[in-house]
């Protein structure tokens, strides 16, 4: 009897370390992969601009992985990737005082920038948000052209194709964490944070780049 309930407990034992493992494994996957900062700025720009605040989350997570100091080959900027012509053009219509493309690099700024651009390209396709986020990465001069093209859109309102591969790739994937957001985040945007940087996110970007200097110094 005592070996039975030796092996008993055992198996209860293991039942629940694999299960914390599992639970622990899967909430650190998804912290990982789908943060959340700066929720306050988010919140209130996309109010301001009239922007989903999950579509905005989930473009950051694209775009930088939340990472403020973010900076691109093409000289985007920031959690959002903001050209410096973006940047100019929005600094000009918001009248932002001593724009610099440091000012880039401040998450307040380019979040307003973001979803102020947002709005732009919302207004301009119709709130249809596939040409929306096809206009935020390949450029709205490029949609206008798809659409005019029977080899991509049929009907001048939907792309049946997407000729940049990184466009096409990109669509998807925002589309993708805009779903997990809403899920992941539910009802978060109702209440205001204690604070608008996330530590966990900090110290994961800031291990990334010890190990990639490291991986470059040998």
């Amino acid at each position: 009897m005592r070996w039975i309930n030796s092996n008993l407990l055992k198996g209860i034992l293991i039942i629940i370390i694999i299960t914390a493992t599992i639970i622990i494994g899967t909430n650190l996957y998804f912290a990982v992969n789908y943060p959340m900062s700066y929720r306050n700025s988010i919140n209130i720009y996309s109010k301001q601009f009239n922007v989903d605040p999950y579509l905005v989350a989930a473009i950051i997570n694209v775009e930088s992985s939340y990472d403020k100091t973010a900076i691109s080959n093409k000289e985007a900027r920031g959690l959002m990737q903001i050209s410096p012509t973006t940047g100019q053009w929005a600094a000009e219509d918001l009248s932002i005082e001593d724009f610099s493309l440091d000012l880039l690099f401040e998450p307040e700024i380019n979040i307003m920038i973001g979803t102020w651009y947002l709005n732009m390209l919302s207004d301009e396709f119709d709130h249809n948000i596939q040409l929306i986020l096809a206009a935020y990465n390949g450029g709205s001069g490029n949609v206008r052209k798809w659409l005019e093209n029977d080899e991509y859109c049929e009907d001048g309102i939907y792309l049946k194709k997407i000729p940049f591969k990184e466009t096409r790739d990109y669509v998807e994937k925002v589309l993708k964490n805009y779903k997990v957001y809403k899920i992941l985040y539910r009802d978060e945007f109702d209440r205001l944070s204690t604070k608008e940087e996330s530590y966990f996110i900090v110290m994961i970007h800031n291990f990334k780049k010890i190990v990639k200097g490291l991986l470059i110094y040998k």
